[in-house]
């Protein structure tokens, strides 16, 4: 197969997870590997995937081989790979509102020129562009799309601003030939997805949930970000994202709450839920799950790529939203876990169109 040419824009943790799963899983032979959902995905393996651009803005990463940009502050997930030397030097980006009050306390701006981003795509090949920007950068995440239309690049929006599911966006992407999936990436292990299929299935056994909530406390930059200028948009999404696993209205809350420096890359998620059984008894449940953050967006992000180079290849442009019902919280439709994940099957053996 040929390799899926892919552009990182901000290498922070997640990138430094996606980075270093592809060297972790560079020979990985076996359809079970663990951590991988797909080995082989429309024919791709995770080492069809190379790096051929990265920006940034901060002065430990810029001007640095992507290999070694990925292990520098304030990145703080764990290394679990030592990836080669990738021959990809990070470039500077614009600021814009990449960079919000809480996070200048711990980003220390590069002062060189920046690069112009979109002749720098093309001079590389990209094909992809994987949009890793803090919560909260809308200006800088438009600014992005943008520039991946003029250098023809397909658009992967991990953030939770509004480009995939805009239908002005789509429309532009779609109108030059180019695909966008997002936005807003779902975790691998993440709390969303948990709360939805727990919530699924006490339904389907008859329970009648009426109160549930679901709340984040978490280290690391982007939980950083997210308390400072996401945590309304980020709550608003995964409400309704949860809110559509029940078939009935109950009181529901999901969403980001605070941040803790000493978690670092960790977070912790807790889960409640109220409702009533059998003869109207009662029932609580009470769960805490913690996880990694930055390795709970590798497996996903992988498999996105590889499905997007699966639409590139077909020729389809616009909004995928079998990709994006499987792989992101906010789209044009919510489906359930099982439905998304037989309509990205579907689309990536060619049974479905989009």
């Amino acid at each position: 197969m040929s390799k899926i040419k892919v552009a990182l824009i901000g290498i922070g943790n997640c990138a430094s997870a996606v980075v270093q799963g592809l060297s972790y899983y560079r020979d990985a032979e076996e359809e079970k590997e663990i951590g991988l959902r797909h080995l082989f995905l429309g024919g791709y393996h995770p080492r069809d995937i190379e790096f051929v651009s990265a920006f940034d803005i901060d002065a430990r990463k810029v001007k640095r081989d992507l290999s070694e940009a990925i292990f520098s502050p304030p990145n703080n997930t764990p290394k679990f790979a030592a990836p080669p030397q990738l021959n990809v030097p990070v470039m500077k980006g614009p600021i814009l509102d990449g960079v919000g009050e809480y996070l200048k306390k711990v980003v220390k701006i590069d002062d060189s020129k920046e690069v112009n981003v979109a002749k720098k795509l093309r001079e590389n090949n990209a094909e992809i562009i994987i949009n890793l920007l803090p919560s909260g950068s809308l200006e800088a995440s438009r600014w992005y799309a943008r520039e991946a239309i003029k250098a023809r690049c397909a658009f992967v929006n991990v953030t939770p601003v509004a480009i995939a599911s805009d239908a002005s966006w789509c429309k532009l992407f779609e109108e030059a030939g180019l695909p966008v999936v997002g936005d807003d990436l779902v975790d691998q292990v993440g709390a969303t997805i948990i709360h939805k299929t727990l919530l699924k299935t006490l339904a389907n056994r008859g329970v009648r949930v009426s109160e549930t909530y679901q709340l984040d406390v978490g280290g690391g930059t982007e939980s950083l970000n997210t308390l400072e200028r996401a945590r309304d948009i980020k709550r608003t999404i995964k409400t309704k994202t949860v809110e559509a696993a029940l078939p009935y209205k109950a009181a529901v809350i999901a969403g980001s709450t605070d941040y803790v420096d000493f978690l670092e890359n960790r977070r912790d998620s807790y889960f409640w839920v109220k409702g009533q059984y059998f003869g109207g008894a009662p029932m609580q449940l009470d769960i805490r799950l913690n996880t990694i953050d930055a390795p709970n967006a590798g497996s996903v992000i992988i498999d996105v790529i590889r499905a997007v180079k699966v639409a590139i290849d077909r020729g389809i442009a616009g909004s995928l939203p079998s990709i994006s019902a499987y792989a992101f919280k906010h789209h044009f439709q919510s489906l359930p876990p099982e439905e998304a994940e037989q309509r990205f099957i579907e689309f990536i053996s060619g049974k479905r169109i989009q």
